[in-house]
């Protein structure tokens, strides 16, 4: 008995996915199988996939599939949040951080992880609540200066104790897999997901102390907004969540483990960054000496 009965589909809300979509509906009606698709994507495809809402797709789901970018695999990862299913990403056209296959290999990789020829990587999620709702971010939640207020001012405590205090454009809490992401452009960096910990990176911080920190899932983070901070945004992988102001005091959590993501086995973390990053170029770069 195969382990996939049940696929559920997450899309780019703008790329091409009907071949990849075709794929999936093609191996999972082979197998007598069903292909659940949440309404308003899979509604602007023509395919046999069942239209379900986003509490129904996660309950049912056996694999979820991602089709397009890191957004997209992102999306899916928060669906995948605390539940059983693991994530299989699939790239569109650009290459992402956390797909792990190409349309061509798509229905090869549906049948390896039906015979379970695969592995999982657990990925770490945060959490804060901020004005009585929870927010989750798999990438990073960010606090970030409104145009023309002034800066964000925020004083880090680590294990309970006053670490530094930043002013800076933003602060950026990120995971792992986040450190690839706004983290990174701020400066941070390059995170193993096998680590446990979050990042606290400054973008263009204008404190005396400008690098960033790395803390232990073990030990509790807390942000506070000075008072001579403006108002901040809120951001939730990109999204705008909420909004803070001096005087708040935002605990943010990590959840080992939160979400689990398909690795066949064909890559390594470092090469699939490598690439991405193009890195290729400046690692072979040839020393010449006098």
């Amino acid at each position: 008995m195969g382990m996939v009965d049940t696929l559920g589909l997450v899309l780019h809300p703008a790329r091409d996915s009907k071949v990849a979509v075709d794929a999936i509906v093609d191996w999972a009606t082979a197998r007598n199988g069903t292909v659940l698709g949440l309404p308003e994507e899979i509604g602007r495809i023509d395919c046999s996939a069942v239209a379900v809402e986003a509490g129904t797709l996660a309950q049912r789901s056996d694999l979820l599939v991602s089709l397009g970018g890191d957004g997209t695999m992102l999306r899916a990862m928060r669906l995948a949040d605390r539940q059983s299913f693991p994530v299989l990403g699939v790239n569109l056209g650009k290459l992402g951080f956390l797909a792990e296959v190409d349309v061509p290999d798509l229905a090869e990789a549906l049948s390896a992880i039906d015979n379970h020829e695969f592995t999982t990587e657990p990925r770490l999620a945060v959490d804060a609540i901020i004005g009585g709702q929870l927010i989750t971010a798999f990438n990073d939640i960010a606090f970030v200066r409104f145009p023309g207020q002034k800066t964000a001012a925020i004083a880090v405590e680590a294990a309970g104790r006053p670490f530094v205090s930043y002013a800076a454009d933003a602060v950026v809490v990120a995971t792992p897999t986040g450190s690839t992401a706004y983290s990174f452009s701020a400066g941070g960096p390059i995170v193993s997901p096998a680590v446990e910990a979050l990042l606290v990176t400054p973008a263009a911080p204008h404190s005396a102390y400008n690098r960033g920190l790395v803390v232990s899932v073990g030990d509790q983070l807390t942000l506070n907004i000075l008072p001579s901070s403006g108002r901040l945004a809120v951001e939730a992988d990109g999204n705008v969540a909420a909004e803070v102001e001096p005087g708040d005091r935002i605990e943010l959590v990590p959840r080992p483990g939160a979400a689990r993501v398909v690795r066949l086995g064909h890559t390594t973390f470092y090469e699939r960054v490598r690439r991405k990053l193009r890195l290729a170029d400046s690692a072979e770069i040839a020393v010449s000496w006098p």
